[in-house]
């Protein structure tokens, strides 16, 4: 990891679970991060705990993915303050496990794809802009892709398409930077059932029947999805690892618990 110290990042979703495990973990190797999420409190929180305890420093920047002008300000204030960057880490993402193919509302797919695939894109197209206008050419992109984009999930298909777009959009901007002599490396991480908050928010009804998951399973953590991070981030330059799926040895927590 030496040859990131100090260098910049924007991870996404940083406020919680695997954004704020990667932000801390970015800082504790000596990069400059800037963490954006929705919930500005919580960042400054997670930055109050981190900063000053070594070379790296997190700053906070509110942004909901959802909404493009957001976005253009993130990347507006990291080309200001340090003229360009070298890590993208998009990690924002949601889902609505009640929006079933026959019933579900038009909102909650909209919703998906807005977090999920459009504000993933944007996010990819300024990082890859601000990294050539500063003539970086060994960034690193991450996309925190999950098992559902591999395998159709039952519980939640329209998430799973929007998963099968980031395998998609990955693997094109991959062969993009390629065919343009790029050294820019393209990561997806596809985590399988992890203990954050996601699962919570995706299906509320969830925290009532069971307050306490690990009761059902071992999951990963969310330090366990940082580390696939860094281990990627940390191969030598000239080896490009694209895809990463990381799974709980205890199984599929779809089939251990139905709702």
């Amino acid at each position: 990891m030496d040859r990131w110290l100090g260098k910049v990042a924007v991870v996404t979703g940083a406020s919680s679970g695997i954004g704020e495990a990667i932000a801390k973990k970015f800082v504790g190797h000596g990069m400059k991060v800037v963490g954006c999420a929705r919930n500005e409190e919580k960042l400054k929180q997670i930055a109050s705990e981190i900063n000053g305890k070594g070379q790296g420093e997190m700053f906070p920047f509110k942004c909901d993915v959802k909404e493009e002008s957001q976005i253009l300000s993130v990347f507006k204030f990291v080309k200001e303050k340090f003229g360009t960057m070298h890590v993208m880490v998009n990690n924002a993402g949601l889902a609505h496990f009640a929006a079933s193919l026959v019933a579900g509302k038009t909102e909650d797919w909209k919703d998906m794809l807005d977090v999920n695939v459009l504000g993933l894109s944007i996010c990819t197209r300024e990082a890859i802009q601000l990294m050539k206008a500063g003539n970086v050419d060994d960034g690193h992109l991450f996309n925190i892709s999950s098992v559902a984009g591999h395998a159709i999930s039952p519980m939640a298909p329209f998430y799973s398409a929007t998963k099968f777009a980031v395998k998609a959009l990955t693997e094109g901007l991959r062969k993009e930077l390629r065919d343009k002599d790029s050294q820019i490396r393209v990561t997806s991480i596809s985590p399988g059932a992890t203990i954050t908050d996601f699962g919570y928010r995706a299906m509320p009804q969830m925290r009532e029947k069971v307050p306490n998951l690990e009761v059902i399973m071992r999951f990963l953590t969310a330090e366990d999805i940082a580390d696939s991070v860094l281990h990627a981030l940390q191969a030598p330059a000239h080896v490009d690892i694209n895809e990463i799926i990381v799974r709980p040895t205890d199984g599929d927590f779809s089939k251990r618990m139905k709702f």
